[in-house]
């Protein structure tokens, strides 16, 4: 480590320093000899109380668990449980009815709904095609996906599927943008006459709907999501086309999270570096990747703006940064020999950088902003150190006040309950919170992992504390001012393969109330764009605003599995399952340092895997393991059996190495089984702690 000269006890890894002196601080206005000592300050100030919150937590967890062990396995009343949360600090008073006072905030988050990925930015080929994704094709995505209903034929194109294509495409325009006589389909020319869009049928039904174009372009938009009609009769799809359209383009990712956590497997300042150099190169625009695409190498950069005669619209999805929660710590930095919160080295590091966005061109943030998205925090006490943090990171890098800005991920229990009261300790920063399935029933396993049994992990949807979860997320951002200001957010469609059902059921969301969903890719982000413009959000949002408020006693109710007489097949069914999910994406996060991947199910179906998925499995087996359900040779049996499973699916990989021929060597099935065996002991249920550890075995 490298001892910050004037640094009072802080030190860096060597490499991390150059690359921070040399790479990060030129161009920002903040030189090393008042940066280094100033972060110095701020986690010589920050480190202790991040420590006590964790504390809290848990002493929190030991007082619920004694109840629980105390209970003989019958799940309490919620009457009973709001008054015990409520003796033990767990739940705090909801605050006077307030409206959050964030400002400077870009339309893509405040006023367009719209779909969101999120993408491992450690990934600078994946990171880029997210940004890209803000306009994706219509016509390759249907062609492409099973979207229609069924899968392209192999070999080239396929002139059938290509007229169901243009088919399904025409259909869109006609649900959307309805012609005032007529049918696209019908339609054999377009043009813009007296400054409307106009079809040799005649115009449309709402000449509004028209935006800009002519030559060839012609831009429409509906709900606030612009539409791109292209004509090019020399296109080989124009050319086959009545009116000439070679493609539609739907704007699609209007917002991307670039993460640093969850889809990330950075255990040391070298991976951390790698984070790092990619949010850089996003926030100068000098990102870049190449890729081999038919034979030919293909360098792929930062798509350009579109140009529409005086108009132009971004040609980039607008980008948030995800920073790591409060948990872990890196050995990139030390304070005093002592490993630095990677959470506190987050948020003034990744700001730092943006300050090539806020100070230079803008180019993703037109408002001057800065966008964090902070996971994984517990309760109001917990947000309000993350102000604290942000307040302190500006402070440092002299930047004014709420200029970072936060996105809240509404994903533990103790966060969910007390909602209100963490929107409030962030209300003049905050423009986000969103739903997560799968930490917030991780967390939710964990927290009454002593007191019974858990349904199984496909009940868990129907559970009644799931949808008043749900329900509330949405109440309590709408009664918080979040409509016209801030994003409410609903979770992941994991199967990326899968977008016929996508198209079914994704619908939900912005039905209920949410302007943003997360899609697990750019295709799916443009099919997912389809239900913006079959749901007027802003208009359901209204509506929910006037609806009864989920109850808090219904969020309460433990989802125990109040004595099912399981079969040994449904037994052996859950813990398979579970298992080979487990391995499935450890073997890859522990021995080649992939931290998000599409891992084939039992069923051989592709499933987006991060730690959260892994958190819920680890922990339902854990629970199953206390009470008896299974027993500890049974677990290891079914992990070995999955083992196998597992090699036979990742045949084709060259750099998979193999776990069920030898599972004691194997680090990633010793981390496998130590989430299982361990996971009752690990702090609220994560799993980073055992996952970084063996990662980090492996590397050294």
């Amino acid at each position: 480590m490298d001892e910050i000269p004037n640094g009072h006890g802080l030190a860096a890894d060597p490499a991390l320093r150059r690359f921070i002196d040399e790479e990060v601080l030129p161009g920002t206005g903040v030189e090393a000899a008042t940066f280094w000592p100033g972060f110095e300050r701020l986690l010589r100030a920050l480190t202790p109380e991040n420590k006590r919150l964790l504390a809290r937590r848990g002493e929190l967890q030991a007082l619920i668990d004694v109840r629980n062990e105390a209970a003989d396995g019958h799940a309490p009343d919620p009457v009973e449980e709001e008054a015990f949360l409520g003796e033990i600090g767990y739940l705090t008073p909801s605050p006077a009815p307030f409206t959050i006072g964030t400002q400077n905030v870009d339309p893509e988050i405040a006023a367009i709904a719209g779909p969101q990925l999120v993408v491992p930015v450690s990934n600078a080929r994946y990171a880029l095609n997210a940004l890209n994704a803000r306009w994706g094709s219509l016509y390759d995505a249907l062609y492409g996906t099973d979207a229609m209903g069924s899968v392209a034929p192999a070999g080239g194109y396929d002139a059938e599927r290509g007229r169901q294509v243009i088919a399904w495409g025409r259909a869109f325009l006609d649900e959307v943008f309805p012609l005032a006589s007529g049918s696209h389909a019908d339609a054999r020319e377009y043009r813009v006459q007296d400054g409307a869009l106009v079809a040799d049928l005649g115009g449309l039904a709402d000449p509004s709907a028209f935006v800009a174009g002519g030559e060839g372009r012609f831009l429409l938009r509906h709900h606030g999501l612009h539409v791109e009609i292209l004509i090019d009769r020399d296109h080989p799809i124009g050319r086959g086309d009545k009116a000439g359209i070679a493609d539609i383009r739907l704007e699609s990712a209007i917002t991307t999270i670039m993460d640093c956590e969850d889809s990330v497997a950075a255990v040391d300042a070298e991976d951390k570096i790698l984070v790092y150099r990619n949010w850089l190169g996003l926030m100068k625009g000098t990102l870049s990747a190449t890729l081999d695409k038919g034979g030919r190498t293909v360098e792929r950069r930062a798509a350009p703006d579109l140009d529409y005669g005086g108009l132009t619209l971004k040609g980039r999805s607008l980008m948030f940064v995800r920073n790591v929660g409060h948990l872990m710590t890196n050995p990139m930095l030390h304070l005093d020999g002592e490993e630095v919160f990677e959470g506190l080295a987050d948020a003034v590091l990744t700001s730092l950088i943006a300050l090539h966005d806020v100070r230079g061109a803008r180019a993703n943030s037109a408002a001057g902003s800065v966008y964090i998205v902070k996971p994984k925090m517990h309760g109001p006490e917990e947000a309000a150190f993350a102000n604290r943090l942000f307040d302190a990171a500006e402070d440092l890098l002299g930047l004014a006040r709420h200029t970072i800005k936060i996105g809240l991920m509404d994903e533990e229990r103790r966060t969910s309950l007390n909602l209100a009261a963490c929107i409030h300790a962030v209300k003049d920063r905050i423009v986000f919170i969103n739903t997560g399935f799968l930490d917030r029933t991780g967390d939710e396993i964990h927290t009454s992992l002593r007191l019974a049994p858990m349904i199984r992990k496909a009940e868990m949807k129907g559970a009644a504390w799931l949808k008043a979860y749900e329900d509330n997320n949405v109440d309590t951002g709408l009664a918080c001012g979040f409509a016209g200001r801030a994003q409410i957010g609903k979770g992941m469609w994991a199967m990326p393969d899968l977008m016929a059902g996508m198209l079914e059921q994704k619908v939900v969301h912005p039905l209920a109330g949410a302007s943003t969903a997360w899609v697990p890719s750019p295709t799916a982000a443009t099919l997912h764009a389809i239900h913006y413009h079959r749901v007027d959000v802003a208009a359901r949002q209204r509506d929910i605003a006037s609806r009864a408020p989920a109850r808090l006693a219904d969020m309460l109710a433990i989802p125990v599995a109040d004595g099912r007489d399981w079969s040994a097949e449904d037994i052996a069914e859950e813990l398979e399952n579970n298992c080979q999910g487990i391995l499935g994406y450890v073997v890859r996060w522990i021995d080649q340092g992939v931290g998000c991947s599409k891992v084939p199910d039992v069923h051989d179906v592709g499933l987006m895997e991060d730690r959260a998925t892994c958190r819920i499995s680890s922990q339902h087996i854990a629970n199953w393991l206390r009470h008896g359900v299974v027993r500890g040779e049974q677990v290891d049996a079914a992990l070995a059996k999955m083992a196998a499973v597992v090699d036979r699916q990742n045949e084709g990989d060259p750099s998979y190495r193999a776990m069920a021929s030898a599972p004691g060597s194997s680090l990633a099935f010793q981390a496998a089984r130590a989430l299982v065996f361990d996971g009752a002991a690990q702090p609220n249920g994560y799993t980073e702690p055992l996952l970084h550890a063996y990662r980090l075995k492996l590397k050294t």
